[in-house]
């Protein structure tokens, strides 16, 4: 029997879902006159859902407490739904020192055996999230990527503060490694990703020496949290992620003394050439967008293949909104396939170096 809650947020979703799937010239009405700010314009259905949030009373990820901001995220992810995507879960759990992390396979139909596999860390601040705010992405990404998805459920703040999730974040990697091929997939395959602070965690991992993953999918990533660079400035409200809930996260995880720990900052990594292939999207209205894209120019700089996605139209969590189509769609349908061709040409290219005929084919005329 269904909560009076519950029936609510169904009624807000159903209008939610209405809202988007009206004409755009109606849509354009209400979100009101287009934003145009450094060269970029807000993409009509960021700019709609913004108005739809002010109109709520919720302009930003920060609920006043954490308790408020973990319920808030809980319902924003079950208003912000869709179609069921088809790939089976199954509940399951990863080994730490002295307790168990819960986590969440993901499998598509009729995978075949030996594909890869995706270690996914959900952003939240580092304070907020769950298997089951991140539950839609993971299938998607799962689905059109046609790739095990392992979604975890690391320790967060404040109960638990830095560097507890990066400990989560190494041990979830390792058993990934470990228990790949029980799971029909291939353990020189395993990629790690996440979005935000999950994304933090992945390139944490990525760049620790005696791990190298296949590949890192980094959906606008917190990777420096030493400096305040001009995105952080241009949108430090009005654009879901402020300011103010950034200081509040970071607060809540991490002492100051240990802000420029590269497992914090990871901008600040050293030696980066043994990261792996890497896909980047950021996007244009965030305040993280410039450090994303710094620590994209780091990769780069280090002989990482690497590919910078800017998304100039959307806001910071983008890929958690794909169900609503348009432009938030777009841009995750374009992370999926990201992953699917890197890590194909990931295991292509491992094959190839495995194969005994290694030997130099002569050109026949």
């Amino acid at each position: 029997m269904s909560t009076p809650n519950s029936a609510l947020l169904r009624l807000r979703s159903g209008a939610l879902r209405g809202t988007f799937a009206l004409p755009r010239l109606v849509q354009r009405m209400l979100a009101g006159r287009a934003v145009n700010l450094d060269g970029q314009r807000l993409a009509l259905e960021a700019q709609l859902l913004l108005r739809l949030l002010r109109m709520n009373g919720r302009d930003e990820l920060w609920a006043g407490s954490v308790a408020d901001s973990r319920t808030a995220l809980d319902e924003s992810a079950k208003m912000v739904d869709g179609e069921q995507v088809p790939v089976e879960r199954l509940e399951t759990s990863v080994p730490r020192p002295g307790s168990e992390l819960a986590a969440r396979l993901y499998t598509p139909a009729s995978l075949l055996p030996g594909s890869a596999l995706l270690v996914f860390f959900h952003g939240g601040g580092w304070v907020i999230g769950s298997l089951h705010t991140h539950d839609k992405l993971c299938a998607y990404l799962s689905h059109n990527a046609q790739v095990r998805v392992l979604s975890v459920d690391y320790r967060l703040a404040p109960e638990h503060p830095f560097p507890a999730a990066v400990h989560d974040a190494y041990a979830a990697y390792d058993y990934a490694v470990r228990i790949a091929e029980s799971l029909g997939a291939d353990p020189n395959a395993v990629a790690v990703g996440g979005d935000s602070a999950g994304a933090n965690l992945a390139a944490v991992v990525a760049a620790s020496p005696g791990r190298q993953p296949a590949f890192a999918l980094l959906l606008y990533p917190r990777v420096d949290l030493t400096v305040q660079r001009r995105s952080h400035d241009l949108f430090r409200t009005g654009y879901l992620l402020t300011a103010r809930s950034i200081e509040n996260f970071e607060t809540l995880y991490i002492h100051p003394e240990y802000e420029s720990d590269p497992c914090a900052s990871v901008l600040l990594t050293e030696d980066l050439a043994a990261f792996p292939p890497t896909y980047l999207s950021t996007a244009g209205f965030d305040p993280l967008r410039d450090e994303g894209e710094a620590f994209a120019a780091r990769l780069a700089d280090a002989g990482v293949p690497v590919v910078l996605s800017r998304h100039p139209d959307l806001i910071h969590g983008y890929a958690s909104l794909f169900p609503l189509g348009g432009r938030f769609q777009e841009a995750t349908a374009e992370a999926a396939a990201a992953l699917r061709t890197g890590l194909t040409l990931r295991r292509e290219h491992h094959a190839k170096e495995s194969s005994p005929h290694r030997e130099q084919r002569r050109d026949r005329t």
